[in-house]
Order: structure tokens, then sequence, then C-alpha cells
């Protein structure tokens, strides 16, 4: 008997529980759990950067490819990943040091991959080998 009165007590709290987890709405999904399995973009010149927010080369970079992201808006995915956060990646890319940049032709074939800090100009220009022009 004594069990069915926790219940009788735990009941109005469940209800209540489901009302709020109903109104807050859906819980966002975790972190690890971001897909990247369109990378990289078909059809477009990919530049998928992998490094992370506590690295220093890494918070120099974040500006910059701030700026690129908008610079080639529809004519190249620029693509930052923090292996942190997604280190599943890190396996999938190969990754051996962080920040690392990895360039893909429109059919998805790595081009060129560079390691460390890479200025603008850097990228600029091996965007432009690629065929890519500045918006």
């Amino acid at each position: 008997m004594r069990s069915t009165a926790k219940f009788q007590k735990i009941g109005p709290a469940l209800v209540l529980l489901a009302v709020l987890a109903f109104w807050a709405g859906p819980v966002p999904e975790p972190a690890h759990a971001q897909d990247f399995s369109h990378l990289p973009v078909k059809g477009m010149v990919t530049l998928i950067d992998l490094g992370a927010n506590q690295c220093v080369p890494c918070k120099l970079m974040a500006p910059i490819l701030d700026k690129l992201q908008k610079d080639y808006k529809d004519k190249a995915a620029i693509v930052v990943i923090d292996v942190y956060k997604y280190n599943d990646q890190v396996q999938r890319f190969g990754i051996r040091a962080i920040p690392t940049q990895i360039f893909f032709d429109p059919n998805g074939k790595e081009v060129y991959r560079h390691v460390g800090f890479m200025s603008e100009k850097a990228i600029v220009e091996q965007l432009t080998k690629m065929g890519v022009k500045r918006n």
C-alpha cells in the first residue's frame, strides 16, 4: 500500500513535468550529433577548416573565415568545424594538428591541405587556383 501512495504523490509532478517539457519545446540536438555527412559540398569548391575555440591560431583565423564565408557566398562552401565539439571529424578527415584547412574540388576530391594558421591572402590564392573568384 505504501508504494501506491508514493505513486499518487508523484503522479501530479510527472504530469506537470510533461506539460513543462511540451511547453519548452524540443530539446536541442547535442553538439556531437551535428551532421557533416554533406561535406564536402558536391558541385562546389569546399574549404573545411578544422580547429577549436581554445586554439590560438584558430582564434586568429575565425574573423578571416567569417569574412570569407560572406565574400564567397554561393561560390564556395567555407565550413568551420570545432574538433573539440565534433571529435568524430578528426578521424574522418585525418587530422593530426589544428588548425587544418582542407580544400576540395567540386567533385569532392581533396586538392590541397594546410596545417597551421593560414592567412586570408593564402586562402584567397588557393581558392583562385581552384577557379573561384570573390563576389
